[in-house]
């Protein structure tokens, strides 16, 4: 059993990696650092000079920006400087106005915007941006995860500094969990004190039904609503992938709503969310089902990331509909014996899914996170489980998930130099 301390520890770590954010959190993470520097030199700046580690282009380049009808990081940085508050975090761009967007129009307009890639970035999360303003000059560094500054100055006066660190996972102070630790918090903790993941439903419920009523990305969870049932029929499994991939629609397509994030992705945060609402609403889940289950799937979802860290070639995907996989074994009736099978099978399926940047077609890609949760769920909780004969797959769940996050941390490396080369060098 877990001890009172260290519960303590598991609920702060969820409060700092469960978060809201608007927009997707790459570009946020850019204008909260501009919004930063700019806090400190006290004006609009004249010029805007950025250092970014390729994984942060990667996801910027292709996502819409809320409120703005407008994709990339240009009009995300002009944004930044003009009406982005540093104390929002991640809801940054919280005040944006179409007075603000012409604005920055014209701000782009007038080339006061430098973007280059940071080569020797020490973090594949690193966001360096300099503002200059009637001869002054301020500097924000944000490292390792989409809040956290690691340098700070005025002039030549310096604010804040921390020493960069390569590793992207877990920070030394957060608790090292495993799988059993995951199980064991998510059932046996008092209800009022896990009570406020409830909040995550609300908030990527609400981004969903936004693209259901409207036309965000590719609408393909308002398609699969209006026209899927001809193909998938009126079931859970159809449920889950409209309401999982409407949200992320919502999000990609630039809606100005805040969704739910996860270890600092907001489509991460909606996967280990919608399908475990959708299916929990479907069999009628008392609400603590349904609290224990969304704790279960973000948490695990967390311990994964913990080895992974935060941006990767691996889709953020396979690591939240893993997370989604375990909390729809729950909901089933299954134990832990299940649902350490339904992970397993999960990794068997889905390792090695590339992310080629944020962009409005990850609603695809977290849709077919959703089926084989699902998949994977079902054939758990009828004891059928990927065996240790079988690739990657070992007999602890536990090896089985570092094996995992080796490929996306370790071996995908080149992979990820390649897709941003593709992504950058297209005619």
């Amino acid at each position: 059993m877990i001890n009172q301390s260290d519960r303590k520890r598991i609920i702060d770590l969820i409060n700092r990696e469960v978060v809201p954010a608007i927009g997707c959190t790459e570009p946020a993470a850019v204008s909260l650092c501009v919004a930063k520097a700019t806090e400190v030199l006290g004006t609009l700046p004249e010029k805007i000079e950025l250092r970014l580690s390729g994984n942060i282009i990667k996801n910027a380049m292709g996502v819409g920006i809320p409120g703005t009808g407008m994709i990339g990081l240009p009009i995300a940085v002009a944004l930044g400087a003009s009406v982005g508050k540093s104390e929002y975090g991640l809801e940054v761009l919280r005040d944006v106005t179409p007075e603000a967007v012409e604005e920055g129009k014209r701000y782009i307009a007038e080339k006061r915007i430098s973007v280059k890639l940071a080569e020797d970035a020490p973090s594949n999360l690193h966001i360096d941006v300099t503002v200059h303003a009637d001869g002054h000059s301020a500097r924000a560094v944000i490292s390792r995860a989409h809040t956290n500054f690691i340098f700070i100055s005025h002039d030549d006066e310096i604010l804040l500094e921390e020493k960069p660190q390569k590793e992207e996972s877990a920070s030394t102070d957060d608790i090292k969990l495993n799988l059993a630790m995951v199980y064991d918090f998510a059932m046996n903790s008092p209800l009022d004190k896990i009570s406020f993941i409830l909040k995550a439903k609300e908030l990527n419920l609400a981004a969903a039904q936004l693209a259901f009523d409207g036309k965000y990305g590719h609408s393909l969870g308002s398609t699969i609503r209006s026209a899927g049932t001809k193909y998938f029929g009126d079931t859970p499994m159809e449920h889950m992938v409209a309401y999982t991939s409407a949200a992320c629609d919502a999000r990609m397509g630039g809606a100005p709503v805040a969704v739910m994030s996860n270890s600092g992705s907001g489509n991460q945060g909606i996967t280990a969310t919608m399908p475990v609402v959708s299916f929990a609403k479907d069999i009628n889940a008392t609400e603590e089902q349904t609290i224990r289950a969304l704790i279960l799937s973000h948490l695990t979802s967390i311990y994964i990331k913990q080895s992974l860290g935060r941006l990767s070639a691996l889709c953020g995907c396979v690591v939240a509909s893993t997370g989604a996989s375990s909390a729809l074994v729950y909901l089933m009736g299954g134990g832990y014996p299940e649902i350490c099978a339904a992970v397993k099978n999960m990794v068997a399926n889905l390792t090695g899914m590339i992310c080629d940047g944020a962009k409005p077609s990850c609603s695809m890609k977290i849709s077919s996170g959703v089926s084989t949760a699902m998949m994977s769920a079902m054939l758990a909780v009828n004891g059928k489980c990927a065996t240790s004969a079988e690739g990657i797959v070992c007999d602890c769940v536990d090896t089985t998930i570092r094996n995992l996050t080796s490929i996306g941390r370790e071996a995908m490396q080149e992979t990820d130099r390649l897709v941003l080369k593709i992504m950058t060098e297209k005619e």
